[in-house]
């Protein structure tokens, strides 16, 4: 509330007169303007007062009229407020991103799209025009002006600007003043554009932009090519100087660098000094004594210390000003804190040092001196390698075989488009078979579609509300007599789509060529590691599946139902894709017939064990000896791993392609390696526990090391596929079996009885079941594509694995020359005798030697006489009892 007059009120200030009277001003001249002068005067009545208070206008409220310039300096407050700034920073950050991404498309596309962009909008942004940028239609039209139009590839420059000016607004900091940088980036663009232009005027007209081909075309026209040339060179140079500040002036009394360097050694020492007597620079007037320095330090403690605050020193008066005048200030702080000498800081630094304990001063050297040694080598070793890869590059493991050609599709048989042949008569006609079914059993249907796919269609069916699904499941039998098919899989419900399936076998299936799978643009562009084309879902989409990542892949299916046009469709995937030195297989075929097409390219892509004569293993002794050799490859290659310190193969190759590790040490380009049984049934029959125990040891652990087993059998009855391969063989094929006991015994679930055959499988990953139609490839195409490959250059022998010597002994024992016995043999020989033990892995844990090297040890033993031959289960027995029968065999053999 105001406050009430009196008075006695204050006098008012002048500024609030000023105030009022601008508002009486202002008042008088609204009346005038109103037109209140030239009204006549009339007299006051109370009628009078009552009419002009009805006609009177509202309160003003005393507001001054908003002028042009009020409102733009709001303008700007808001154009200043930090949300629009932000805004801004955030519109110029995504306009740098989007010119970026429109500009590197054009490099690519500017052929397809430039007639288009050059003809009128109307055309260019109708609906039946496509374009090929990145960004669409206002992609390529942007793109077009900046790279064609105006400043060709320096528009480049306007992304790193654009992204500056948009982070300096979002985070309210400066960077770069704004009118020197601008400047330099827009005479870095027209300098760009001109130099573009000028170079490659000829080739590629694009990287100049219309504007640097105009300036280069007016350039060469006034002063040539040699002129153009210098005023490049000028306006770079010039542009140089202005930016750094340069100066071409010669000052005699520079100072020369050595001083400079000097000037700053003595600063820098004059910090450490001890403090000065202040008055060592005053200048005194000749009436003053000459104090001692005893007497300067009185008067310093009682000028800092005890001087009073209302009686000023004399001494100070008489002085000239000194040049640094802190001392009296300091002198207090300095005298307990710093030492007086540079002599007497050094001792109390050492006094300091030495009489810590011991248990603190002991660590810290450790630590100071150990960890930069470890950066050191490891920073060595990175050096080293980049300067081998500058000198040679990377290492490429392709140049053994570096004129190899992939096989091409044409060798391949063309079967066709491979449309779907399904017509809509069929579809209709099974929609209302099915429909009509469950209507009998009372089920109501609210909605029905079909996905057509390559030999089976499926029905998506949306149940009523307050159907069981259960009650549908019942009804698979019902449905497949109604529909008069075979092979009726009901799936209830679909996983993640809220629907139950059921999938019709189609009355003329199609064939999915191999052809058209690898010629996809899928498998061509795909990025898996051992991409596997399988063929094609129910949906008609193409399935690749990496091997690398299943790991391991067991396959089942009776007789004739396509496992083994499965497994050649995987091994011609591989072959398609990968190169002789990054893969190699190890194929087993006890049945002899299956895979005998691959002998061919044994010198580009197979693996044998050593003094092997065929590379396809068809002997289920050669098969034990193969899978324990794979076994130790394993175990050699987490050694190097190990050595290497990564986890698993790919960034084991990573690191040796980029030559940081040593060959010399043991170390190498690891391939992958993929171990195919077409039949292992026979081989679980015949040789049992023995192939058994090695296939679940490489399942185990060889996934890191790049090893991966294939396995297909025709009986996947529970003594044939035990529960510890099951456990580690996560992805499965199941090809269509006899019965349900089957299905579920490899896939866990049913479903694969219920298969047509030909190449329809199921595919289990260990989540869902995915069905599939198998690519088909004929023997013929195999053999074209073996053929292929074993006509070109190869290495001179098969992958050599690692020898494997068994308990009964590989080799025979007149074969054993004891002449190139083993450097350990006398060691070894001494050991057996001494514990009367004489086997491979009693050496191994000795000697701490490998696996092959024990083996031999043993053979060397047994031909020497020292120890009997193999006796199955049973040890071996030791012949030779003490140490001197030993010591007169070892004598003989030496001489």
């Amino acid at each position: 509330m105001p406050a009430p007059k009196n008075k006695f009120r204050e006098k008012p200030e002048p500024e609030e007169l000023i105030a009022e009277e601008a508002n009486e001003r202002h008042d008088i001249e609204e009346k005038v303007a109103s037109g209140a002068k030239n009204k006549p005067k009339t007299p006051r009545t109370p009628a009078a007062k009552t009419e002009k208070k009805a006609e009177a206008p509202k309160p003003k409220n005393n507001e001054p009229k908003v002028t042009l310039a009020q409102r733009w300096q709001k303008a700007v407050d808001i154009y200043k407020n930090e949300r629009t700034q932000k805004l801004l920073g955030l519109i110029l950050v995504l306009s740098s991103i989007y010119l970026f991404i429109a500009l590197l498309s054009y490099v690519f596309t500017w052929d397809k799209d430039q007639d288009k962009v050059l003809g009128p909008l109307s055309e260019l942004f109708s609906v039946d025009t496509k374009v090929s940028n990145w960004l669409g239609k206002i992609g390529a039209l942007v793109s077009h002006l900046f790279m064609y139009k105006w400043f060709g590839a320096a528009s480049f420059i306007l992304v790193p600007v654009l992204m500056l000016y948009g982070l300096q607004k979002i985070l309210g900091r400066q960077y770069a003043k704004p009118s020197a940088f601008t400047a330099k980036w827009l005479f870095m663009m027209v300098w760009t554009s001109l130099t573009l232009a000028f170079l490659f005027h000829d080739k590629w007209y694009f990287l100049g932009g219309g504007y640097g081909y105009i300036l280069n075309l007016q350039l060469r026209n006034f002063v040539g090519v040699i002129g153009t040339v210098a005023v490049l060179a000028f306006s770079m140079l010039a542009f140089l100087v202005l930016s750094i500040n340069m100066s071409f002036r010669f000052n005699k009394n520079a100072i020369t660098a050595p001083e400079r360097e000097e000037i700053i050694e003595n600063e820098l020492a004059d910090e450490h000094l001890p403090p000065v007597n202040p008055h060592a620079n005053t200048v005194f007037t000749k009436e003053d004594p000459v104090l001692s320095e005893e007497e300067e330090a009185e008067l310093l403690n009682f000028e800092v210390i005890n001087k009073p605050a209302e009686e000023p020193v004399k001494p100070k008066e008489d002085l000239v000003i000194p040049p640094v005048k802190e001392p009296e200030q300091s002198n207090e702080v300095v005298f307990d804190t710093k030492p007086e000498t540079p002599s007497d800081s050094k001792k109390d630094l050492e006094f300091e040092i030495v009489n810590q304990p011991e248990e603190k001063l002991t660590p810290e050297p450790a630590f100071v001196i150990e960890e930069p040694k470890e950066q050191n080598i490891s920073l060595d070793e990175e050096v080293k390698a980049s300067q081998l890869v500058e000198q040679f590059g990377e290492y490429d493991p392709t140049l053994d075989l570096g004129h190899y050609q992939f096989p091409s599709t044409e060798l391949l048989i063309d079967y066709g488009s491979g449309q779907g042949k399904v017509n809509q008569e069929e579809l209709v006609a099974n929609k209302d078979r099915i429909v009509n079914t469950l209507k009998n059993y009372g089920i109501e249907i609210d909605k029905i579609s079909a996905t057509v796919g390559p030999t089976v269609t499926l029905y998506e069916i949306v149940p009523a509300a307050g159907v069981r699904i259960s009650k549908i499941k019942n009804l698979e039998d019902d449905i497949a007599l109604s529909l008069a098919a075979l092979g009726i899989r009901i799936i209830a419900p679909i996983p993640g789509r809220g629907t139950i399936g059921i999938e019709v076998p189609n009355q003329t299936p199609e064939m999915v060529p191999m052809r058209n799978i690898l010629a996809s643009d899928k498998f061509q562009n795909t990025t898996h590691d051992l991409p596997v084309a399988l063929g094609k879902t129910i949906s008609n989409e193409i399935f690749i599946a990496d091997l690398a990542k299943m790991p391991h892949l067991l396959m089942a299916g009776a007789t004739g139902q396509g496992k083994s046009v499965g497994l050649n469709a995987i091994l011609v995937s591989l072959l398609y894709k990968k190169h002789p030195a990054q893969i190699k297989f190890v194929l087993v075929d006890p049945k002899k017939v299956e895979l005998t097409l691959f002998n061919k390219i044994e010198r580009h892509f197979l693996a044998k064990l050593p003094n092997s004569e065929d590379a396809i293993i068809t002997d289920n002794t050669k098969v034990i000896h193969t899978l324990n050799s794979l076994c130790i490859e394993m175990d050699n290659r987490y050694a190097l791993l190990q050595d290497a310190q990564v986890r698993n193969i790919k960034e084991y190759n990573a690191k040796f392609i980029q030559r940081k590790l040593n060959p010399n040490e043991g170390h190498k380009y690891l391939p992958y390696i993929v171990l195919v049984v077409d039949e292992f049934a026979d081989l679980i029959m015949t040789a049992g526990k023995e192939v058994e125990t090695p296939i679940a040891r490489l399942a185990q652990l060889a996934r890191a090391i790049g090893i991966h087993l294939i396995i297909a059998t025709q009986r996947p009855s529970v003594n044939i596929i035990t529960g510890t391969i099951k456990a580690n063989f996560p992805a499965r094929i199941a090809f269509r079996v006899t019965s349900k006991i089957d299905s579920r015994t490899i896939l866990d679930a049913g479903g694969a009885e219920q298969l047509i055959g030909r190449g329809d499988m199921l595919l289990s990953t260990g989540n869902d079941l995915i069905r599939i139609q198998c690519a088909f490839v004929d023997t013929p195409e195999v053999e074209k594509i073996t053929e292929f490959i074993g006509s070109q250059r190869a290495y001179p022998s098969a992958f050599m694995l690692p020898e494997y010597v068994g308990e009964d002994g590989a080799g025979d024992k007149d074969d054993i020359d004891l002449s190139e016995r083993d450097k350990m043999f006398d060691d070894a020989a001494k050991l057996v005798v001494q514990f009367q033990q004489g086997s491979a892995s009693f050496l191994q844990r000795k000697l701490k030697l490998g696996y092959n090297r024990a083996g031999r040890i043993v053979d060397q033993l047994e031909a020497a006489g020292i120890i009997g031959p193999f006796e199955g289960s049973k040890a071996r027995e030791v012949l030779v009892k003490d140490m001197e029968h030993l010591n007169d065999i070892i004598n003989r053999i030496k001489a």
